[in-house]
């Protein structure tokens, strides 16, 4: 919206024209979701703290976590909200890649939130069941699967799976295949960064970090120069993702403010659900795919470890974990829960550095 206000000043006022420029958009993009997640984020938590959303603590898990228990949870609504404001001020709303990627974070946060509705208001602690809830991943999955692979597009790069490190390999998928990925990509990130919201900070700053390496990709694929000189697809139009990811940056450094331990508010499945499934079709509309499961690897081990831990418990009647997903295993282990934290933020500072080598590194 203002945008395109300053795009009208811009033909009496030069000076507006500066607007046009998406590094400064993405920039105040950031710091506008921090100051809305400042400013929403208190009374937020208050109004959570006096309607009893308290999150529940598994009784069967680590026992420093009883302590948590009553701890507003739901807070993930902030940080939708910081970046839906956000965006619709500062990104180009003509670009239709904005709108798949708000539609597809309002969308799972719809489904997360009725997930945690029912947690923690009708005090049904399976929420959604399984069934249910993939379910309606799905449906958001399939559609927007199916309006990027028939949107009208016809450059082949964006239906080929593009592999990192190498300028002139890439995976033909056809218009099937891409809805196949697309499908996986969204959902799986989705449920991947949910499984690891378990402890304070764990799984936002994680997200920060890839979303802001994700709006690096998103410039440079969008630029014709930049792309054609890094040797990586150009997809026309992906460079606005990079005010998306700048706000979603932003909304996450606020909530982190508030979530960082002892947490004063959890994010809930609201927000795990929404903020992975954004960087899933962000990841899949910039053609980074694998980069993304690369710099993400953090939330692909955790998902790994719960489906590890499930088929050998079925299969042998033994765990491979202590507890999973595999924070708590180290919990288990002795390690203190800032301690596991700030060393799954290191690690995943590392790989998202790794991911972005893949930019010049082909």
């Amino acid at each position: 919206m203002l945008l395109a206000l300053f795009q009208w000043l811009g033909h009496d006022i030069r000076a507006f024209n500066v607007f046009n420029y998406i590094t400064l958009r993405a920039m105040l993009a950031t710091m506008t979701a921090l100051a809305i997640s400042f400013m929403v984020g208190p009374a937020m938590i208050r109004k959570l703290t006096a309607y009893k959303i308290g999150q529940s603590v598994r009784t069967d898990g680590p026992q420093t976590h009883l302590s948590k228990a009553g701890t507003p949870t739901m807070g993930g609504a902030l940080i939708i909200v910081a970046i839906g404001i956000t965006t619709l001020l500062w990104a180009d709303l003509s670009n239709p890649y904005i709108w798949v990627v708000l539609a597809t974070t309002l969308g799972f946060g719809a489904i997360g939130w009725v997930d945690d509705y029912r947690k923690v208001v009708y005090r049904n602690p399976k929420g959604l069941s399984a069934k249910v809830k993939y379910f309606w991943q799905s449906v958001i999955g399939i559609g927007v699967a199916a309006y990027l692979a028939y949107s009208g597009t016809s450059l082949p790069a964006q239906t080929e799976l593009i592999v990192p490190f190498f300028k002139t390999v890439s995976i033909p998928l056809g218009a099937v295949g891409f809805m196949v990925l697309t499908y996986f990509v969204i959902v799986g990130t989705s449920n991947a960064v949910n499984l690891t919201d378990g402890l304070d900070g764990l799984a936002i700053l994680p997200t920060v970090m890839v979303a802001s390496a994700l709006a690096i990709f998103a410039y440079v694929t969008g630029h014709f120069v930049f792309s054609h000189y890094l040797g990586i697809p150009h997809i026309p139009g992906a460079s606005e993702l990079a005010v998306f990811c700048a706000a979603m940056a932003g909304a996450g450094l606020g909530f982190l403010w508030f979530n960082a331990y002892p947490a004063e508010v959890f994010m809930g499945d609201v927000g795990a659900l929404a903020l992975g499934a954004a960087l899933g079709a962000v990841a899949v509309i910039v053609r980074q795919e694998i980069v993304l499961f690369i710099m993400g690897g953090v939330f692909v081990v955790e998902t790994l470890s719960v489906m590890l831990q499930v088929a050998s418990f079925k299969l042998t009647g033994k765990r491979i974990f202590r507890m999973a997903p595999l924070h708590h295993h180290y919990e288990l282990k002795g390690w203190k829960e800032t301690q596991v934290v700030v060393r799954f933020w290191i690690i995943t500072m590392l790989l998202v550095l790794f991911g972005l080598s893949t930019l010049k590194l082909r």
